[in-house]
């Protein structure tokens, strides 16, 4: 068969096949055109899912009416002019697919005004046919009709769902976009009735999110804003008891743009790893901004993903943003475990009732009901899981001297050596993270150019890569001198130059011939720098690190040497019972 040009209509279904997937699909690419038209008030009325009827209506800026036979014309865009518009697009929209995509696929009108015209101006499209620009009646602004999708195309039409179920999936994204753009008047319309309003409030962002979300969401969520290396997170993270079965909310913005990104959402579920129970999913609303010339939005035909040009770094920057929010909220968690059922401190002062019902709340949740705040600082009654059994390593009693953690099981008591314990973990999370995502690098603020060992500084500079692979970033700075630029991301709280001296020894003594051997050697030393100073532990931090403790040694088929166990038999015989 000879090479032919496709003819346009076809050249557009097929592009509308990559932009158009369902009616929701359809409904984004309309809103966002009428966002970037300025629009501050936006109507959407719809008909059986939209399937039979999408209306979008705005007060944007209009279409002048010689350029929309331009504006349903492929590639054609008011957006960009340029390359470099393209690497630091600020628009949602860009591509100039989206108009005559919808337009070959239904039977399409769109009608604008400008506010200096004297009146509208129409034109329709039936599959991807234009006809003429005729006047019509219309305010400033413009309204796009699209009946009938995929009418001309059974294909497609088939695997379109039931209305209701392409009404939620327009709803859903609906709800995405009123997080957005708190100052933006939504109103949606279905089957002829008022459906739902969102009421602009450019004052109050918090408002939208109160009436997008809920109010249990944001009596139960963090602010969070956080701003480094040109980079600002901000938003608001729901506090660990209010836990989703899904991800059902988890919104993420790049530079005002909803996006699902993968890097980004590992960061945010390993910031909540240690303080979710298993199998529940973090809620959040988080916007993320950046020079847009950072980002690459031209990655996907429906504008849902991005491509970050320093994923690693912006991976680290989420990671510990959000897991120092959460950590600020253990305190409270602390103090309201240690308090009596009466919220009574030691002193008599009475502790905040939210935040003792926020405290019991999240100790239910990660021990089912048998979870209890104790009443006094004896020893409580063992807890089960919630499959009945009780744990290996039992239920946590107290720390003993900042070293020792003590847990009761049934057979008596189980002493856990806390710093043992901690380098296990890291161990084991610098191994998985190494064999999975990779260690992310985070850079120092400064660099630093410690004094080492001249050969450990020549080796260094020989294996700059496979340290970095590690993320430890260093370059040469002369015969016994290496600058370190950047240190692992699970590590950000070390002394950066005695984990440098730690690893570059560690690699020395492993010798050159066994690459296993000198990894191995290279992440426990690593692993050494990982162990926290001693502290206060609430219960739940407790009974997270002997679960920890437990999976860890259960995946490696051996217990780690961190743990051991007193039988009450041995208790009692210390006391002489029974002589």
């Amino acid at each position: 068969m000879p090479i032919r040009q496709l003819p346009d209509t076809l050249i557009n279904q097929i592009a509308a096949g990559e932009v158009v997937e369902r009616p929701a699909s359809v409904v984004k690419e309309l809103v966002e055109n009428a966002l970037d038209a300025g629009a501050r008030r936006i109507d959407i009325d719809l008909e059986d899912g939209g399937i039979r009827l999408i209306r979008i209506r705005d007060d944007g800026g209009g279409i002048p009416a010689a350029e929309l036979p331009l504006a349903i014309s492929r590639h054609a865009t008011s957006k960009i002019t340029s390359l470099d518009d393209l690497e630091a697009v600020a628009t949602l929209g860009f591509r100039g697919e989206a108009l005559p995509s919808i337009a070959s696929v239904s039977r399409f009108l769109l009608t604008s005004r400008r506010a200096d015209d004297a009146h509208g101006a129409a034109l329709r499209v039936d599959g991807g046919q234009l006809g003429e620009v005729a006047p019509a009646p219309h305010p400033p602004g413009t309204t796009v009709e699209v009946r009938d999708l995929f009418y001309n195309v059974p294909a497609r039409r088939k695997f379109l769902r039931a209305g209701r179920t392409e009404l939620g999936h327009i709803e859903e994204w609906l709800r995405s976009l009123a997080l957005a753009r708190p100052e933006i008047e939504l109103r949606v319309g279905v089957d002829g009735k008022p459906s739902r309003r969102y009421r602009p409030d450019g004052v109050d962002p918090l408002a939208r999110v109160r009436e997008t979300l809920g109010e249990t969401f944001v009596d139960q969520s963090l602010r969070i804003e956080h701003a480094a290396a040109g980079l600002r997170l901000h938003g608001w993270i729901a506090q660990p008891n209010y836990s989703r079965a899904t991800g059902d909310q988890q919104y993420l913005y790049v530079n005002g743009r909803a996006v699902r990104d993968r890097n980004i959402g590992h960061a945010a579920k390993s910031a909540y790893k240690e303080v979710l129970f298993h199998g529940r999913q973090p809620a959040y609303v988080l916007f993320l901004d950046l020079d847009p010339t950072r980002v690459d939005v031209n990655v996907h035909p429906a504008k849902h993903e991005v491509r970050f040009r320093d994923a690693r770094l912006i991976y680290d920057f989420v990671l510990r943003t959000l897991h120092e929010a959460l950590a600020e909220t253990r305190a409270t968690m602390e103090q309201a475990l240690a308090m009596p059922r009466g919220a009574e401190g030691l002193a008599g002062h009475a502790l905040p009732a939210a935040q003792v019902r926020e405290a019991r709340a999240f100790y239910e949740a990660l021990y089912g009901d048998h979870g209890a705040l104790p009443s006094q600082p004896a020893m409580p009654p063992l807890p089960m899981s919630q499959d009945g059994a009780i744990p290996p390593l039992g239920f946590a009693v107290a720390v003993l001297h900042g070293r020792y953690l003590l847990a009761q099981d049934e057979a008596g008591l189980v002493m856990v050596d806390l710093p043992a314990a901690h380098r296990q973990l890291m161990l084991a999370r610098l191994r998985t993270a190494r064999a999975g995502i990779g260690l992310h690098a985070q850079p120092l603020l400064l660099p630093l150019e410690p004094d080492v060992d001249r050969e450990h500084a020549r080796w260094g500079t020989r294996h700059v890569a496979w340290l970095a692979s590690l993320g430890l970033v260093v370059e040469p700075a002369g015969e016994s001198r290496l600058r370190l630029r950047a240190v692992p991301a699970l590590l950000v709280d070390a002394d950066p130059q005695a984990l440098l001296h730690d690893v570059l020894a560690a690699c020395a003594d492993a010798g050159a011939g066994d690459d296993d051997a000198r990894l191995d050697a290279a992440l426990a030393a690593m692993a050494r720098h990982g162990v926290p100073p001693p502290r206060g532990m609430t219960l739940a931090e407790m009974n997270a690190l002997l679960r920890d403790v437990e999976r860890i040694e259960a995946r490696e088929g051996q217990a780690g040497g961190v743990w051991r166990r007193l039988d009450l038999s041995e208790i009692e015989q210390g006391f002489k019972r029974g002589t």
